[in-house]
């Protein structure tokens, strides 16, 4: 007699699900230093040690060396042992670097997000213009940086590819110190202009008018460095020729 399966019996095989990993105590602190580094509450210069940050954070100091070591990996922290550890000074051929590589990859993503446009996408491209705007008028320049951010990646998912914000995120950061050093009135204005443009060749569809959009709105970082120069040299630990 041929045993089959019983009544009530699975033969469909799943895999054990298990949690997502939880941020570490050393990526907490990792990601509370550098997003005070890149918004400059920690300006370049500035002193910090292991045993003030594992104090005020309430953690030992081993999540602390870790998230040092990273942030001085990435070029934001130096590190000089049994003397001290400051905040990076401004690197021009970094920030030089991150732009080279973030129109590179944003050209194409703009280019693509012309033929894969959709209405939706386009209405949430307006919607975070409109922010921006408001933004804008309250003279609040951390909410516009964060609505900028959100407007490229809004470019990104229309494109269909999500997954390159994380590539342009890492090597942006070092725009990111220049762009808050800039970042009043004004220069919102321009890049809310900028944004205009990209935003309506995408919709026409215009590859050629939105890559050349992108390209002009992502040089822009030449002049900014420019700017901050004048105000503080202090801030570069190098100079172009």
């Amino acid at each position: 007699m041929s045993q089959g399966v019983a009544r009530g019996d699975s033969q469909l095989a799943l895999p054990v699900l298990r949690q997502a990993p939880q941020p570490t105590v050393a990526d907490q602190v990792f990601a509370a230093l550098q997003q005070r580094i890149l918004t400059l509450a920690l300006p370049p210069g500035t002193r910090i040690s292991e045993t003030e940050v594992s104090q005020k954070m309430g953690v030992s100091r081993q999540p602390v060396r870790e998230a040092f070591k990273r942030l001085a990996k990435l070029g934001f922290l130096v590190i000089r042992p049994q003397s001290s550890t400051t905040v990076s000074l401004i690197s021009e051929d970094a920030v030089l670097r991150a732009q080279f590589i973030r129109t590179a990859l944003e050209v194409k993503t703009c280019r693509t997000a012309c033929e894969t446009r959709t209405d939706a996408g386009l209405a949430r491209l307006g919607d975070l213009m409109e922010q921006q705007k408001a933004a804008i008028e309250a003279n609040d320049p951390e909410v516009f940086h964060a609505l900028d951010d959100a407007f490229h990646i809004e470019i990104c998912r229309i494109a269909g590819v999500a997954y390159v914000w994380d590539l342009i995120q890492e090597s942006k950061a070092h725009m990111d110190r220049i762009r808050m050093l800039t970042l009043n009135t004004s220069s919102q204005k321009m890049a809310y202009g900028e944004h205009i443009a990209i935003r309506d060749a995408i919709a026409a569809g215009d590859a050629d008018a939105a890559e050349a959009a992108i390209t002009a709105h992502l040089a822009r970082i030449t002049i900014r460095i420019e700017e901050v120069k004048a105000q503080d040299h202090s801030f570069f630990q190098d100079t172009r020729e």
